[in-house]
């Protein structure tokens, strides 16, 4: 498998989710009321599946080593607007978390928040996805060799390998701060 492969598959995790979530916006629109408990399962599958785990996998892998490589004007740029595109996500994110955070805290227009952010995540990353998978992967692979290739597939999955526990320590970490 290439590189692009574990990544592909990541996608389709992504979209299943995706698929789940909007069922989820349908039923806030439908009960005017944000379930806070799949509002923050949704939340944590996108930072730590989507973003950290693969956009992670993306930027400071993929993205990584694409920069020392002597890329067309147009990949350079799609990269970057990849780069950009993960910034916007992550921005939605904060603001669905924001939205919910206010919608607990009894302010109706949180309700709203959390429904335009959702509505956003899930109309973005179809599109996005399909750049990755049908024009930017393939391009970049061309400018590996073969090693280099398996070297990144390497690299992929011994990130992988350290993010539970990275997940775990940041949230041992944020506890014990709660409980001294």
């Amino acid at each position: 498998m290439r590189p692009r492969g574990l990544l592909m598959i990541e996608h389709r995790l992504i979209e299943k989710m995706l698929v789940l979530a909007a069922d989820e916006l349908k039923l806030i629109k439908k009960q005017h009321r944000v379930d806070t408990l799949a509002v923050d399962t949704f939340v944590d599958f996108i930072r730590t599946y989507a973003d950290r785990t693969h956009h992670g996998k993306e930027e400071d892998i993929l993205f990584q080593a694409l920069g020392t490589k002597d890329l067309s004007d147009r990949d350079r740029a799609m990269m970057n607007d990849l780069v950009k595109e993960h910034i916007t996500a992550r921005s939605m994110v904060g603001r669905m978390v924001d939205g919910k955070d206010r919608y607990m805290d009894g302010e109706a227009a949180g309700l709203v928040t959390v429904v335009e952010n959702l509505s956003s995540l899930i109309d973005f990353y179809p599109g996005h996805i399909k750049k990755e998978d049908n024009i930017f992967f393939p391009a970049s692979e061309h400018y590996f060799s073969d090693t280099e290739l398996d070297a990144l597939q390497r690299d992929f999955w011994e990130f992988d390998r350290k993010m539970i526990h990275e997940k775990y320590n940041k949230l041992y970490t944020e506890l014990r701060e709660k409980y001294r």
